[in-house]
């Protein structure tokens, strides 16, 4: 049961093929000619069988043509006969290679393949090469070469142009799968099982589109933790939606936010073509950046700076060798070498000279990363200096990229870098910017072990009143909320608001204004207005009543004859903020499709859409996503000391984020929502003007279904007493938890480790570590005890320290509907309830996410286990699988 539910489809032991009658060609399609001949000559070491579908044979050869994958390259009427025997004679997996097949059709054959319990890839795909095991499932061409990289492509034609490309450039791949539009087999299940490869070390993906926001994402950030991905999407639309009703629902785009799901998901995003082949040259590498600092060696100073120039622009370091490694390098070097900056070796520079500098780059801990650059020069052979880097590169770990110019004299010289696996170009400015997507994968990175909660640790907000504001203004057949339930809404949340009350009359302003005290802002209160200043309703710094009446009686007027058809409920009187050094922001809200809500912060004011300043991050955040959302705009570089005005307390801004995203993950019900402008300044911040849109929420099973990322579920977290005394906390498990699970592994008995991991492994490895602790608390489930433990320490004073005593984790299975578990605890807290506890918390969690059944296999040996199972109400049989292992299922 650790196989993998693809690997059927993916790494068979024995293949079937239909494609016609091998001995009529005539009754063949031509995917089924290029299929019989590609997977003839693949190599492919397993039995391969060639089946007829008109049955030609007899039932005895039919049963003996049992094999795990099968697949069928046939004219589109014969598929579903096809699909029907391939179910019959047991086949785990299906593809079916074939082009014009419509949604009806694919839908049919995908409910004959879940009939028979098929993984079915297709139809409308080119199929899939896997060179490692010589499998050439495909009509895009000869078997690409064999390496370490991975590509899924939702376009035909860009795969078959990709493999044309790598055979010249010497990149190989560990599989190429070819997605169409209406396969079953999708994009987030082939990640799922790249995520887990141990052939696959990068992986590359060209997408138009995505169905499952979540699974994608869950998907994605899987493989994403222990892999670098790169995706090129296509369909990059232009911003705003013309029926918002927000400043955020108009400005904020679609690929922007795709941009936000792929940083969180630990991927980056190319933006072209000519981006993704060089991602793909790096990727091939294997080099892993851990940092974004660049050293550029050449021979000429132009190429070079060139290549700083572009650095800086896509916000890159340039990396300096320290004094005393550029004084240790000089001797080395031509007279005429320069090391301040870039290092420019001097058009004297032969292969030692640069052979000595890429040395120092290597091991200089301020250089993240290498780029040579070579101009050709008379008296110096382009091929010996190429040779130099090869051998130099040998015991390199950074990314080293090269950049030889020119064309004809540099031609075998690139050849000898291809064929040492290093990434060439043809261009400064390229190299860069290949440096500069890899080192977006370290980058992202950050953002990828970040997992929230829902609520954060400041004060708990209203949430029982928020609801019932909400749930009165959908009975009233509204979706607009006015701008007074707006900030009644923001206040439930702890939101600082200024204090805003709505005037009928002329007279009722003027005696509010005096209430409020002078100077005062009046607006116009209108749920059909988005954007009051378009049509004058807002006045500032209104300062006695006789200017309030007036103005009100003006602001009406104006606004009757400039919308006439628009509902007026009056106009909304505030006390000015008094906020001298008063910076305007914004924080918005919109709901993105397929994504859901999404969190929108920047410049405000009236003149938003022009200034165009502007970041987006998905909820939910915490305080460090909060940061970076921050320093992603241009208007951050205000918030400092500037121009007389003392700094902004950044902690105020941060505070109001985590309070939008507390509402966002509590309130399905929000569809838009703006607070602008939100003035913040060394005091504080606060919400002078608000506008929330909401409609009625789908209905869901489970809480956060709304969200593409779902929060920590500190809803899990227990406090159970041990028999000898003190406590051990029962929690979902956390990515900053890997150290402790190593020391968990490592703490157990042989036997302990035998008996969950069936290997005599003594730790586990980095990818293990990253897939067991950044889980997507949806799929799949991991629940820690923990326990405190004081140890004194030289001085005599006791520390604190926590300690895990037990994991029980489940997996939920293709289907959706029963689950996989696993479970173990430490030796020395063995027979205190733990395992028991683990279990029955487990279970719980599983049953709360709707699955019906939870089942593991147990080895004979374990008696312990088998008795836990037995206690906790489990059916146990033999596995007919392994007789080494017994099969325990429990139904929900």
């Amino acid at each position: 049961m650790d196989k993998h539910y693809l690997t059927p489809l993916f790494s068979p032991s024995s293949i079937v093929v239909f494609a016609g009658k091998p001995d009529d060609p005539g009754s063949q399609s031509h995917y089924g000619r290029c299929a019989s001949v590609l997977i003839r000559e693949s190599g492919f070491a397993g039995p391969v069988t060639f089946l007829d579908v008109g049955m030609s044979g007899t039932l005895a050869e039919l049963a003996h043509s049992r094999a795990d994958l099968a697949v069928i390259a046939l004219p589109d009427d014969e598929l579903p006969s096809a699909l029907e025997v391939a179910g019959r004679i047991q086949c785990q997996a299906a593809l079916i290679i074939s082009s014009g097949v419509d949604q009806t059709q694919a839908r049919a054959l995908h409910a004959i393949a879940r009939k028979h319990g098929i993984h079915l890839l297709g139809p409308n795909c080119l199929g899939y090469q896997r060179p490692r095991l010589k499998i050439n499932a495909s009509v895009a061409g000869g078997l690409a070469q064999q390496g370490s990289l991975a590509l899924i492509s939702q376009s035909g034609a860009l795969t078959s142009s990709i493999l044309d490309w790598a055979n010249r450039n010497a990149v190989g791949f560990s599989i190429v799968v070819s997605l169409g539009p209406n396969t079953s087999v999708d994009l987030a299940q082939t990640l799922d099982f790249l995520a887990t490869d141990p052939a696959t070390q990068s992986i590359v993906i060209y997408m138009e589109g995505i169905t499952d926001a979540r699974r994608f994402l869950s998907a994605l950030r899987a493989a994403a933790n222990t892999k670098p991905v790169v995706v090129l999407k296509a369909g990059r639309k232009a911003a705003g939606s013309q029926a918002a009703l927000t400043h955020s629902g108009n400005i904020v785009g679609s690929d922007e936010v795709f941009d936000s799901a792929l940083r969180r998901a630990g991927a980056v995003r190319v933006r072209s073509f000519t981006q993704l082949f060089s991602a793909v040259k790096c990727l091939a590498s294997r080099y892993r950046p851990v940092g974004s600092r660049l050293a550029i060696v050449t021979n000429g100073g132009g190429p070079g700076v060139l290549a700083v120039d572009w650095l800086i622009e896509l916000g890159l370091g340039l990396a300096r060798l320290s004094p005393e490694a550029a004084a240790a390098l000089a001797p080395h070097l031509p007279p005429g070498a320069t090391l301040s900056n870039l290092l420019d070796l001097s058009e004297e520079a032969g292969p030692d000279h640069y052979r000595a500098a890429i040395a120092a780059c290597a091991v200089d801990p301020d250089v993240d990363g290498i780029l040579v650059i070579y101009s050709p020069k008379l008296e110096i052979d382009p091929t010996a200096v190429a040779r130099a880097l090869v051998l130099a590169s040998v015991d390199i770990g950074k990314p080293l990229l090269t950049c030889w110019m020119g064309d004809e004299k540099v031609a075998e010289a690139r050849e000898i870098i291809n064929g040492a696996g290093i990434a060439t170009f043809r261009s400064p400015e390229a190299a860069v910017d290949a440096f500069g997507n890899i080192a977006s994968f370290y980058q992202n990175q950050q953002l990828l072990q970040q997992t929230p909660p829902p609520l954060s640790q400041l004060a708990k907000p209203d949430l029982a009143g928020a609801h019932i504001l909400i749930e009165s203004v959908l009975a009233e057949r509204r979706k607009v909320l006015t701008e007074m339930e707006s900030k009644a809404l923001l206040a439930a949340f702890h939101i600082p608001i200024t204090q805003t009350m709505l005037a009928h009359s002329a007279n009722e302003a003027m005696l509010i204004a005096s209430q409020l005290g002078y100077p005062v802002a009046l607006k116009i209160d209108s749920p059909d207005i988005p954007h009051k200043s378009d049509v004058q309703g807002v006045v500032l710094n209104v300062l006695n009543a006789t200017s309030v009446r007036d103005i009100y009686n003006d602001m009406m007027a104006t606004v009757r004859r400039l919308k006439p058809a628009a509902q007026i409920n009056g106009v909304t009187i505030q006390k000015m903020s008094g906020m001298k050094h008063g910076r305007e922001l914004y924080i918005g809200m919109v709901t993105d499709q397929p994504f859901g809500p999404v969190i929108t912060f920047g410049a405000g004011g009236t003149m938003i859409e022009l200034i165009d300043d502007r970041a987006v991050e998905l909820p939910p955040l915490n305080q460090f996503l909060a940061q970076r959302l921050i320093m992603r705009v241009r208007s951050a570089q205000t918030l400092g000391e500037w121009r007389g005005a003392p700094a902004a307390r950044l902690e105020a801004i941060e505070q109001v984020l985590l309070r939008v995203s507390e509402m966002v993950c509590a309130l399905p019900q929000l569809r838009e929502m703006d607070i602008n402008p939100l003035i913040v300044d060394e005091s504080g911040a606060l919400a002078v003007d608000a506008r929330v849109v909401i409609d009625n929420a789908q209905p869901s099973l489970h809480r956060y279904d709304h969200l593409a990322i779902l929060p920590y579920p500190s809803n899990y977290t227990q406090e159970w007493p041990m028999p000898g005394g003190g406590q051990y906390m029962l929690r979902a498990v956390r990515p900053d938890d890997a150290q402790m699970l190593q020391t968990f592994v490592r703490k157990l008995s042989d036997q302990s480790r035998y008996y969950r991991f069936v290997s005599s492994l003594r730790e586990l490895s980095i990818p293990m570590l990253a897939r067991y602790t950044l889980i997507d608390y949806d799929r799949e489930m991991a629940l820690v005890a923990v326990c405190r433990e004081r140890t004194p320490g030289e001085d005599g004073e006791f520390s604190e320290t926590e300690r895990m005593i037990g994991v029980s984790r489940y997996i939920a299975n293709p289907d959706l509907t029963s689950c996989e578990f696993s479970l173990v605890v430490d030796d020395e807290f063995n027979g205190q309830g733990i395992g028991s506890r683990l279990m029955l918390s487990i279970m719980d969690v599983a049953r709360h996410k709707g699955l019906s059944e939870i089942d593991g296999l147990v080895l004979v040996k374990n008696a312990g286990m088998l008795k836990l199972m037995k206690t906790l109400g489990f059916q146990i049989q033999t596995y007919a699988e392994d007789p080494d292992f017994k099969l325990c299922s429990k139904t929900l």
